[in-house]
């Protein structure tokens, strides 16, 4: 089973919906003893980076994320979901993140570097370029999938980026060290591709990945 993490600001009905397509058995929940009881946990998110932390660390789930984690459980953060993995934000001010992962989110630049302007936030089908092999990306094509967002992440830990996308910078699509996992875009929003990335992360938590 996995957990999906209810705290007021992620997309759960289509989360939700995507595992249905799957045949995955699921929760969705707020409270950290029924969340225990999953194999795996997926966070999602939309909106303010600071305010979900607010309310992350408010309810307890900050520290019953990370106590997972560093447990071993699988942990698949989506769109904000990802971006609260790392370290900080600078949305709204210097935000602190669950820290999981190295690194810090910034907003994407409208300027190009020829003076073109760019539209943010990003709202589209980006191509996926794969960096880093994982049971993650396993039979998962380079194909095109779907973005929403104003910032993106920027890390020195190169061997954490298993996919980025381009637009206007390389934009770190899909992260993953040992068992946290993230996408920038959303997979269950985003075709045959991110149904795939889904399977591959119920076969994670199955146990059945490759890694």
């Amino acid at each position: 089973m996995i957990g999906i993490i209810d705290y007021g600001m992620g997309n759960l009905y289509s989360v939700s919906k995507a595992l249905e397509r799957l045949d995955y058995p699921y929760i969705i929940s707020g409270d950290p003893n029924e969340l225990k009881q999953a194999r795996g946990l997926i966070l999602p998110g939309v909106g303010s980076f600071k305010d979900a932390m607010h309310i992350l660390r408010e309810t307890g789930l900050s520290d019953f994320i990370r106590t997972a984690a560093d447990s071993g459980t699988p942990l698949l953060g989506i769109c904000l979901g990802m971006q609260l993995l790392f370290e900080e934000s600078e949305e709204n001010g210097l935000t602190a993140g669950l820290k999981l992962l190295r690194g810090r989110v910034v907003r994407i630049p409208e300027a190009g570097a020829n003076g073109e302007r760019y539209k943010v936030p990003h709202m589209g089908w980006n191509r996926l370029k794969f960096h880093h092999a994982s049971p993650l990306l396993d039979h998962v094509e380079e194909g095109h999938v779907y973005f929403v967002h104003s910032y993106y992440v920027v890390t020195d830990d190169s061997k954490a980026v298993l996919a980025s996308s381009t637009y206007n910078v390389e934009v770190p699509a899909v992260v993953g060290k040992e068992n946290i996992f993230g996408t920038q875009f959303h997979p269950e929003k985003s075709g045959e591709v991110g149904m795939k990335i889904l399977q591959n992360y119920v076969a994670i938590v199955e146990g059945k990945g490759n890694g």
